[in-house]
């Protein structure tokens, strides 16, 4: 259980720090803070890489299914 624990937060942290990330660089491109150089980002490229981002968030949390569980093995890596 200590160990799901673990890894399911070590999973969060991961997940938030890519969405804080992909918010850092995609809102201001959105905004059109670049539109005075000539780039804007079209709308159907925002909703593109939104998505895109929900995938990867989904992703990353169902690697936690390869979470081996079972007692005799939690207990040998403690152990050890």
């Amino acid at each position: 259980m200590i160990d799901l624990s673990r890894s399911s937060y070590r999973k969060m942290k991961q997940n938030l720090w890519w969405a804080a990330g992909y918010n850092l660089i995609s809102v201001p491109l959105a905004a059109g803070v670049l539109a005075p150089i000539g780039f804007v980002l079209p709308m159907s490229v925002g909703a593109i890489l939104m998505s895109a981002s929900t995938v990867v968030v989904a992703l990353n949390a169902q690697l936690l299914r390869r979470l081996d569980l079972r007692p005799d093995v939690s207990t040998r890596s403690l152990t050890t």
